[in-house]
Formats: C-alpha cells, sequence, structure tokens
C-alpha cells in the first residue's frame, strides 16, 4: 500500500538581520519544482530592512508568505520557531534556515519519503566564504561549482533517487543524535503532540536535537535523506556557544528521562 502523503506543505524558515541571504533563499524556494503551500519566515528579531524585504518578497511570490516577528531578546531560536509551527496552515512542515539555498528538487524530495509516524532529517554543503558570495549575486536557481567543494561536500551535493530510498532507513540507524536542524521536516500533528520546541533551550545549539529525542520517544521515527534534498549553508561566522552546556544538560534529561512533552513549548500552563 502507497505511504500517506500530505495534500499541503509549508516551509519554515529561520531568519535573524541578514536580508541578502534570506532573499536567496527565498528565490530558491520559489525555484523548486513543487512549490510549498505557504512560506513562513520565522524571524528571531530582525531589523526594519528584513521586514521591508519580505513585504517586497510578498509582492513577487506566487504562493502566500507570512512574517511571524518577535523582538530581539537574545538567540530565542526555539520560541519563534514554535509561533511559525502553530501559525502553519500544512499538514507538513519542512524546516530550514534562511542561509540555506536550496536544490530545485529540495521540497519533492523531501515529499518523496514522508511516511506517516516519521520525520526526516538531512545533510547540508558547507560552502566557503569566496563560494558563498557567488551564490548570494545569483538569481533564480542556484549553479554550483562542486570541483571547489572538499570531498565530503561533493557526496552531500549528489541527487539519487535509488539511493535515497535505499538510505532512507539505514544511513546512521544506530545514530539517533545526527540531525541538522537546518534540513528537518515533520507532519504538524507530530510536532503538537510533544509540544514542539523546548522554550527554555536559549542561545545556538541542542534544539533540534532535544525535540527530535521527544519525538522519537514517542514513537515517531526518524528518516535520513540521503543523496536526496540537497542544501547548500552559506559562510557566516560561528554562532556564540555560551549556553551550549546548559542546553546539554536539558537534552541529557530528555534522553535520560524518555520525555515526550515539554511544558515550555507551544502550549503553555
Amino acid at each position: 500500500m502507497a505511504a500517506q502523503k500530505p495534500s499541503t506543505v509549508s516551509i519554515m524558515v529561520s531568519t535573524y538581520n541578514w536580508p541578502e541571504a534570506l532573499e536567496r533563499c527565498v528565490q530558491t524556494i520559489l525555484s523548486q519544482n513543487r512549490l510549498p503551500d505557504e512560506i513562513l519566515i520565522a524571524d528571531d528579531g530582525s531589523k526594519e530592512e528584513t521586514k521591508l524585504l519580505v513585504e517586497r518578497l510578498k509582492t513577487q511570490s506566487p504562493v502566500p508568505i507570512v512574517h511571524i516577528w518577535h523582538p530581539d531578546e537574545g538567540f530565542r531560536l526555539s520560541v519563534i520557531r514554535n509561533k511559525a509551527i502553530e501559525a502553519a496552515q500544512s499538514e507538513y512542515i519542512i524546516q530550514i534556515d534562511g542561509d540555506i539555498l536550496l536544490d530545485p528538487h529540495f521540497i519533492s524530495d523531501h515529499l518523496s519519503l514522508v511516511e506517516k509516524n516519521h520525520f526526516l532529517c538531512g545533510s547540508r554543503v558547507w560552502i566557503d566564504q569566496k563560494q558563498s558570495k557567488e551564490l548570494l549575486e545569483q538569481k533564480g536557481s542556484i549553479k554550483v561549482d562542486r570541483s571547489k567543494f572538499p570531498m565530503s561536500f561533493i557526496l552531500n551535493s549528489l541527487r539519487s533517487k535509488v539511493l535515497s530510498k535505499f538510505l532512507a532507513d539505514r544511513y546512521k540507524k544506530n545514530q539517533p543524535a545526527i540531525l541538522r536542524g537546518c534540513n528537518m521536516s515533520f507532519w504538524k500533528d507530530d510536532l503538537i503532540a510533544v509540544n514542539g520546541y523546548n522554550e527554555s533551550i536559549q542561545g545556538w545549539g541542542s534544539e533540534d536535537s532535544e525535540m527530535a529525542f521527544r519525538l522519537m520517544n514517542k514513537g515517531v521515527k526518524k528518516r535520513f535523506l540521503k543523496f536526496s534534498a540537497v542544501a547548500y549553508h552559506l559562510y557566516h561566522k560561528e554562532n556564540n556557544k555560551d549556553n551550549l552546556s546548559k542546553n546539554d544538560q536539558i537534552l541529557k534529561s530528555t534522553i535520560d528521562e524518555k520525555k515526550i512533552w515539554t511544558d515550555y513549548g507551544i502550549q503553555k500552563d
């Protein structure tokens, strides 16, 4: 029997004060061979320039663009993603970052491997500073020169339907913590069932893994997108990691206690 597929899909793009990258990211979304039903901009407190960009993009987009914003009170990615999840009008949500550029088959690749009671996690190709500048200056679909990539990232840039399907439930099967928050997708109902992201995780690190473990603890299985859903990560300076040890403790508690719910999520007491 064919796996059940969602009839609608939202793509959620997290961003913070990098409108040039966000515009290029949205261009690659609008160049997809399967457009999303809506684009959600999860904005963690960007300034006016990003707001003006989103207003302009709305006039150019054939699909709705929804700008979800809150004031800048530090790195609160979990909070703004929860607001975007709650606002999503689709059955299925693909999650990326605003510094990610998408292969034209990205959305259709995600949808090809969707199954009920599963979420998907993909890879990304890390782009160096020089090539990132070149990609930012392009328009529409991206054009990459794979000869400039390290070997490990060349593999991440290749697509194969046969290999992707074969590896979906095999690749790093025994490494549940291997995740890339910039390339994941979920049934919205599954996210609501675990109360979304844990908003006590603030600052960079562990927010995606912590939620993923609650999903897995609830019985939602992880599938891996390999040779599929190719995404290119633009160069930027590393984020501040001062809160990482605290966030890792929250993650450890979720794993050790097999938690399936957070009291600090979408639904507040």
